[in-house]
């Protein structure tokens, strides 16, 4: 039990360094842009850390970091619209897999009854994110649009990002590695709710419809197709 405290001391003394350092915050751009068009990186895992590490130590400088941050993400987001554009989705190796295309198939439905607003809200969703915005520059969503909606997107994706971190050290002040965890376990969570409510309403025939599109073969309706799109 011992051993393990003095590594997670170890650990936390290692992340508050990292954090007190100048180059945490190219880091940080370089998180939040990567994470526009490659969504294993944890982009909002950091983020969330570093206001943590801000709040209970004075570094890195929270009015620095969360600018940083949100200028990385709507680049990446615009970096992510280009490759759709040129590529299309159908070319993209993250995007052919089954969860990959269900994700793209989401994203045309999306876009073309209620873009602005899922733009905004894809940017809380890693694989649905990329979607979107690839599927965007794919399906020619316009490219001015695009950029003011994932601009939006960005600062509202900051500001939740710094809201969590605010209140984990609030409340676990006197824990900064336990405060970051929840922060970081809190962000998810909170990101799967995101992507829960955003599948809600999406209407059921859609799916439907979906589903009916790429079948091998035209089918009707039936009772199982009904039940695979509850």
């Amino acid at each position: 039990m011992l051993g393990l405290t003095a590594l997670l001391d170890q650990v936390e003394t290692w992340i508050l360094d990292v954090a007190a350092s100048l180059w945490i915050y190219p880091a940080m751009f370089a998180s939040a842009f990567i994470d526009g068009f490659f969504p294993p990186v944890p982009s909002e895992s950091v983020l969330v850390t570093l206001v943590i590490s801000a709040e209970a130590t004075g570094v890195p400088w929270i009015w620095l970091i969360a600018p940083i941050a949100g200028v990385g993400a709507w680049l990446g987001d615009q970096v992510a619209y280009l490759i759709g554009r040129r590529f299309g989705t159908e070319r993209i190796g993250m995007l052919r897999s089954a969860r990959g295309r269900k994700a793209v198939s989401w994203a045309r439905r999306a876009l073309s009854r209620r873009g602005a607003v899922f733009i905004i809200a894809a940017r809380y969703i890693p694989v649905g994110r990329v979607a979107v915005n690839m599927t965007a520059g794919a399906v020619g969503y316009p490219q001015r649009r695009f950029m003011t909606f994932s601009g939006i997107a960005a600062v509202l994706w900051v500001a939740y990002s710094t809201a969590i971190g605010l209140v984990a050290a609030e409340a676990l002040g006197h824990d900064p590695l336990l405060a970051m965890v929840v922060g970081v376990v809190g962000g998810g969570v909170l990101g799967l709710l995101v992507d829960r409510v955003v599948q809600v309403f999406t209407p059921r025939e859609e799916v439907l419809e979906e589903m009916r599109e790429h079948a091998p073969l035209p089918t009707e309706r039936t009772p199982a197709a009904e039940d695979a799109a509850r």
